[in-house]
């Protein structure tokens, strides 16, 4: 999984999109490769930009990469591309893009974007390096996975239980910590609603 580009564009609704600050990761490519690929990054940035409505997400393909873009629009008429690997998961790349637009408001004054050579936004490049792995960039991610891992956890235990022959009614039935009200209320139930069944 890997980030190459990060871009902050000027969207007008009518018009070609402005790049105005943007930070690449090319140390896989040769010194002599790099020219071109950041070319191709700004090139690529600035065509998916223009072809999202404001409001809206979306990730486009282009042989090895992948273009995530999300035009925030408005008043300030503001998108983020980010260009990753086909690997990177697409929910950290759009919350990355978010951050980067909210910070990129809260820091530069829009009355320089007028001039793109005179931005200064060193935070791209600290982005950039920091959120190769995507575990970093999206924390409800990191969440997740953990959950997952938990669930899988869970689901081995069922089913190492399930593999010594042993069925959850039977162990209901033999059961002394259940009163017999409990019992019959787990078979009643597990007569009229199959959702109780635990196979």
């Amino acid at each position: 999984m890997k980030i190459f580009s990060i871009s902050v564009l000027q969207t007008p609704p009518s018009g070609a999109c402005v790049l105005l600050t943007n930070a690449n990761e090319l140390s896989s490519f040769s010194f002599y490769q790099k020219g071109s690929v950041g070319e191709f990054m700004s090139f690529f940035s600035k065509t998916v930009a223009e072809r999202t409505p404001q409001g809206q997400r979306q990730s486009v393909q282009e042989n090895n990469y992948t273009a995530h873009v999300y035009n925030r629009g408005g008043s300030e008429q503001l998108a983020a591309v980010i260009i990753t690997d086909q690997e990177y998961p697409v929910r950290p790349a759009f919350s990355l893009l978010a951050k980067v637009l909210d910070d990129f408001t809260a820091k530069v004054p829009q009355g320089s974007w007028d001039d793109p050579a005179l931005i200064s936004f060193p935070e791209l490049t600290t982005y950039i390096t920091k959120y190769q792995d995507p575990r970093q960039a999206d924390t409800i991610m990191r969440v997740q996975q953990e959950l997952d891992e938990t669930k899988i956890v869970l689901h081995k235990t069922i089913e190492s239980v399930l593999q010594r022959g042993e069925r959850l009614d039977t162990l209901v039935d033999r059961s002394n910590h259940l009163s017999a009200q409990s019992k019959m209320f787990y078979k009643t139930a597990k007569k009229q609603n199959s959702c109780c069944v635990i196979m």
